[in-house]
């Protein structure tokens, strides 16, 4: 269903496709994309207030070729790279921004969150006509660190120059996505003569996803060291995904639990992380308890339905039925019903009405996500095509469903495995796993467990676990953003 693909294209990757055949006729010529060239890389100079003081800096929009282990060019990717001249580029941090998907361009983390220019998006209200004018993002790193956002094939502009089935081999599996990355990030250091500047990378729920796996395949591969990792709203392990025909594991209901309760404390005007502690020590005892025990124990069900309907503000009726195990679906139809409303997978009090409440499935788009796509969009093309000039003829994809469709899931890609190889191999890496408590899509307490279940590796903290008011796109709210960016300056000064 195409609700349900938008609903996730930021989230956790979607379930496994149909096996391709082992091998394919080759594609005829014919099939092979017939595209004019990009344009040759393009540089303006701009200026914004970016924590209360004047920053002026370049903004470059350009393309790194994708080549094969036979030399063929095969892909262009395309990068927005903003730096601030006359700076020591030796001593000046640079940090690569990557959103997820699969299919996903680096437009959210570069309007919404870390970008010199912010569009307003996220809030209850806003709309997909809101006007597209980004404004001075007070709340920017650009005075902390040069910022290159990088557009994935099949995003944004960039692009495969292969055929169906060597765009599908190259570029949208797990291991091909790591190395051509990978590489894509080596040759703008070693074009922009960065290779000696501290690196970073910061990576957006599927992004957060492949940031650990790219840490570590520079690191062992490409002889290329991080000084910082930061995964926003990541899905590190997607066997805790929320499913509706889940027989054994509780851990899709213990993940998403603190978050309901996190939107139940907003509503009642008492959120923050401490308020998050009992719930979360309900979850991690006699809540897993309980649901293991299930229909052996009848009293089971009653503790459950007491307990869950109090945390969430769902109708113990309705609790009761589900005994106790309440999906993510079910919840954002259900503690918003009285109103007609939805809630968003992405800020479950982000909320819309329900065009079809009668329904028993949803059949509207995301709430919060439908209305971010079109002024999102608009203000990459106009910031790319307009302000800077880069003129180019072609659809930018904010959001693939193509992409995602033809991902294939080999369920290779380890990345808690690559994120402890890449700390242990490097004591001074700084890694910062930063949550909204009020995300559905990615619950921040699967990343609690994650955590919990790794070694110190020498220090309390190694590993640091960020939380802020909101959800998925905690950055939005203008105080949790604030709180974001204190938190990287600490990382930069370390």
């Amino acid at each position: 269903m195409r609700t349900a693909l938008l609903a996730l294209l930021l989230a956790a990757p979607l379930p496994v496709l149909a096996a391709e055949p082992a091998e394919k006729p080759a594609a005829a010529a014919a099939d092979k994309p017939d595209v004019p060239p990009l344009p040759a890389d393009k540089t303006v100079r701009q200026s914004a207030v970016i924590a209360g003081k004047s920053l002026n800096y370049e903004v470059t929009v350009g393309t790194i070729p994708v080549f094969d282990a036979k030399n063929k060019k095969i892909g262009e990717v395309v990068y927005t790279a903003y730096t601030v001249p006359g700076r020591a580029a030796a001593g000046r941090p640079v940090t690569f921004a990557f959103n997820g998907g699969p299919g996903a361009s680096s437009a959210f983390l570069n309007f919404g969150a870390i970008g010199p220019k912010r569009l307003q998006f996220g809030a209850q209200g806003d709309a997909p006509s809101d006007p597209a004018i980004a404004r001075d993002n007070a709340n920017s790193w650009l005075d902390l660190t040069d910022l290159v956002f990088i557009d994935p094939v099949g995003t944004g502009f960039s692009r495969s120059l292969e055929d169906e089935a060597g765009t599908k081999r190259d570029f949208y599996t797990a291991k091909t996505d790591i190395e051509y990355l990978s590489r894509v990030v080596f040759d703008w250091l070693n074009k922009n003569g960065r290779l000696t500047s501290p690196k970073y990378l910061i990576g957006e729920s599927y992004g957060g996803y492949r940031v650990p796996r790219l840490a570590y395949y520079m690191q062992s591969e490409l002889g290329v060291g991080l000084n910082g990792i930061v995964l926003v709203s990541p899905y590190l392990n997607p066997m805790a995904v929320d499913s509706d025909d889940n027989a054994l594991s509780p851990l899709p209901y213990m993940v998403s639990l603190p978050s309901m309760a996190a939107a139940k404390l907003e509503r009642d005007g008492k959120l923050s992380e401490a308020a998050l502690g009992d719930v979360e020590s309900y979850t991690r005892s006699e809540f897993a308890t309980d649901l293991f025990r299930g229909r052996s124990d009848p009293q089971a069900i009653e503790r459950l339905t007491t307990r869950v309907s109090g945390y969430t503000g769902l109708d113990p009726v309705l609790v009761r039925r589900l005994e106790g195990r309440v999906g993510v679906r079910t919840y954002l139809r259900e503690v918003h019903r009285d109103q007609k409303a939805i809630g968003s997978i992405y800020d479950s009090n982000v909320t819309a009405f329900d065009p079809f409440p009668g329904s028993v499935e949803q059949q509207s788009n995301d709430p919060l996500l439908v209305s971010i796509i079109a002024p999102t969009t608009s203000a990459a093309v106009d910031l790319m095509t307009n302000q800077v000039g880069w003129k180019v003829q072609a659809r930018y994809n904010l959001l693939s469903y193509a992409v995602n469709q033809a991902w294939d899931r080999d369920n290779s890609d380890k990345p808690v495995g690559d994120l402890r190889r890449a700390i242990s191999a490097d004591p001074k890496m700084t890694v910062i796993i930063a949550h909204g408590m009020d995300d559905l899509s990615c619950p921040y307490f699967a990343s609690r467990l994650v955590i919990d279940q790794m070694p110190s590796f020498g220090q309390a903290q190694r590993v640091k676990l960020a939380l802020y008011p909101g959800g998925h796109m905690y950055y939005s709210r203008p105080d949790s953003a604030a709180q974001f960016r204190r938190d990287a300056v600490a990382m930069f000064q370390r």
